[in-house]
């Protein structure tokens, strides 16, 4: 019933004077909402990091990374060192030409792109379609939120590995093997592309040699902040399935374990090459700095040298003199990191499940490629080893699944790749 002394015509413009008030201030209140949701406005290292990998074009970042090496390139060629020789003291003349660096080359303009390539695939994979399968809700909001909350957890990660490939890996590395030496002669370090001004002034000067490995070195230390960000990237998919996976061992129904495993082997595959890569990624670094203090001429006459010594006898193509080689210790960390990812992977997802068989083709593949990273130069024959890893890592990379066994007992038939 209505209260006495109201009308109709009375209830009309309290209720529209209720809507104009509503509307003017749930402009003002969804800003409030949409601040609160939002997080902070300060710089968030790990959110921009994963920014690079998720958001734009796939290609943006591997395109990047071959822009610069593929500009530096040209830079060393403009300045002359690109295909440069130098006479060591004991009369061998060794190539120590910018391009003939695996390290400046296959690495940064091949495997770097690809791995690059490789955990944006992934990636996105999990963020846009493995994740919503197999979530409880499956709504795509929430599980934007999740995953913002798990990159964010790793916050400290990302400022640790920053500071270190930049500082240390880079800008104090530039100054002892390239600044120092260029300003101040000695350092004991093998003869490269890096120092040819101090024996081979004609070539190049000491002011250009430093501008330009100043800006390799910024380059090279960005893009493997950006190597080992993608390695925290692809632990945090591995423990997001995980946690999700023990959320849900008490679901019903034989159809959500076929999915969970169908997804964790497409997450192991993708991991399983991104570690390949990685590993090749440490080779290219220990080669080169192997080869600058070899008997070699050049690195394929020292890999060639090295097999045929190994058959024939002839000529030791190894270590002939003693130099300090920190590539050594930085390609070690590399290998190593990788490797953690791929074995963290391996005891997470593969504890359990119903994919043993492809994932022990994918641990002796990796056992066999890093086993051969770290005899390198070890012995006479190395080569021949290595050539086995490599050949190996190549069918790895093209075909994952090796034969994609149980595919189908999996319930899966997509594939990352």
């Amino acid at each position: 019933m209505k209260k006495a002394g109201s009308s109709p015509a009375a209830e009309v413009p309290n209720l529209a004077l209720n809507v104009v008030d509503e509307e003017m201030e749930s402009p003002a209140k969804l800003e409030r909402d949409t601040e609160a949701n939002q997080p902070s406005r300060r710089f968030n290292l790990a959110r921009r990091s994963e920014a690079l990998f998720s958001r734009g074009s796939p290609l943006d970042l591997p395109a990047s990374v071959f822009a610069g090496a593929t500009a530096l390139g040209f830079l060393s060629y403009i300045v002359g060192i690109h295909n440069a020789t130098y006479n060591r003291a004991d009369g061998l003349v060794k190539q120590v030409g910018f391009l003939w660096a695996p390290n400046w080359t296959f690495l940064f303009m091949v495997f770097l792109p690809l791995f690059f390539a490789f955990v944006i695939e992934l990636l996105l994979f999990w963020k846009n379609e493995g994740r919503l399968r197999i979530v409880a809700a499956g709504n795509r909001v929430e599980s934007d939120d999740a995953w913002a909350r798990n990159v964010d957890a790793s916050s400290y990660t990302y400022w640790a590995v920053f500071l270190i490939c930049v500082l240390f890996a880079g800008l104090f590395q530039w100054i002892g093997v390239c600044l120092i030496p260029l300003l101040k002669g000695g350092g004991n370090y093998a003869m490269d592309w890096g120092k040819l001004a101090l024996v081979q002034p004609e070539i190049i000067s000491v002011p250009m040699e430093i501008i330009f490995t100043g800006l390799a070195y910024l380059y090279m230390c960005l893009c493997f902040y950006l190597f080992f960000a993608g390695l925290i990237l692809l632990h945090t998919v591995v423990h997001d399935l995980w946690k999700i996976g023990e959320a849900s061992k008490n679901r019903a129904g034989g159809d959500y374990e076929y999915e969970l495993n169908g997804i964790a082997l497409l997450v192991m595959r993708g991991i399983f090459r991104c570690t390949i890569l990685g590993i090749l990624i440490a080779i290219c670094m220990k080669a080169q700095s192997s080869y600058l203090a070899s008997n070699g001429k050049n690195i394929v006459d020292w890999l060639l040298g090295d097999v045929t010594s190994a058959f024939y006898g002839g000529k030791d193509m190894g270590n002939g003199s003693s130099y300090r080689m920190p590539t050594h210790y930085s390609s070690l960390l590399v290998a190593i990191s990788t490797c953690i990812v791929f074995l963290y992977g391996s005891i997470r997802l593969g504890a359990g499940s119903r994919f043993h068989f492809p994932l022990w083709k994918m641990s002796a593949v990796v056992g066999l490629l890093f086993t051969s990273y770290l005899l390198i130069d070890a012995f006479t024959g190395f080569s021949i080893l290595l050539g086995i890893g490599v050949l190996f890592a190549m069918y790895g990379l093209i075909d994952p699944g090796f034969g994609r066994w149980r595919a189908r007992d999996l319930g899966s038939n997509q594939n990352v790749s």
